[in-house]
């Protein structure tokens, strides 16, 4: 088997493990929500019983272990990690949402609000926010799959990491801006309260309803990306393969 074949089946696979952890954790929100909203799942949250909101966000920070440990253990450069992490996590999302649309016909357009991730604070906004972040993170890592089986030098240098840390930090500020604005309404013993967790997913939270979402701050977050992966495909294309510098 050709080294070319070998990383096309390794590809297929991470895909189908990503789908597979997608379907995983549906399935899990299915049994969530017919436990906390049988009535169909809306704003505020439903509170949450100390025991089990720690168990929630347990679950929430095993799954990220588990994108990066099949990243770590698929690659050795820190870029082809990266990209088989972005890959994996964007085709999990993407379709986590299409088994809940099977599943529970939810939700019911692009637009409908869901909280994204709790931790440290709940990340919130329409559906429509991560799938198109998703499609992003998709382009990035099969650029680097590409040109690292056409043996160029994949490695990021220090302004491609830059771009790609920054655009993530505002794209995931865009995500908490509606909730720091809900904490600075309320009293700062309350706020104090949410942020060490001894209110988390109970009490607060079962009075925030998401109001606005800040889409020129993810928009910009977004830009920031896709100029960073712009800059990383041009590269790559100007250089010469690794081994004809040999």
């Amino acid at each position: 088997m050709t080294p070319g074949r070998m990383k096309i089946k390794t590809i297929i696979w991470l895909a189908v493990f990503s789908i597979a952890m997608g379907y995983l954790e549906s399935a899990v929100v299915v049994y969530l929500r017919k436990l906390y909203y049988p009535d169909g799942f809306k704003f505020p949250l439903v509170p949450m019983e100390a025991e089990m909101a720690m168990v929630e966000l347990l679950r929430e920070a095993a799954t990220i272990l588990m994108l990066l440990g099949i990243g770590m253990l698929s690659a050795r450069k820190a870029s082809l990690r990266l990209a088989v992490f972005i890959f994996c996590f964007a085709i999990w999302d993407l379709f986590y949402y299409l088994f809940l649309w099977i599943l529970l016909d939810w939700p019911e357009s692009f637009f409908t609000w869901d909280i994204l991730f709790l931790i440290p604070v709940p990340w919130v906004g329409p559906v429509i926010a991560p799938c198109i972040l998703c499609l992003n993170m998709i382009l990035l890592a099969s650029a680097i799959f590409y040109y690292h089986s056409q043996e160029k030098d994949t490695r990021l240098k220090a302004n491609e990491w830059g771009l790609f840390a920054a655009g993530s930090l505002v794209v995931i500020l865009s995500f908490v801006w509606d909730f720091w604005k809900y904490l600075r309404a309320i009293s700062f013993m309350d706020r104090s309260d949410v942020l060490s967790g001894s209110q988390y997913l109970d009490g607060i939270l079962s009075d925030y309803i998401p109001s606005t979402f800040n889409w020129p701050l993810f928009l910009a977050g977004l830009l920031v990306l896709a100029y960073g992966t712009l800059v990383l495909i041009r590269r790559f294309k100007s250089e010469k393969p690794v081994s004809a510098n040999l």
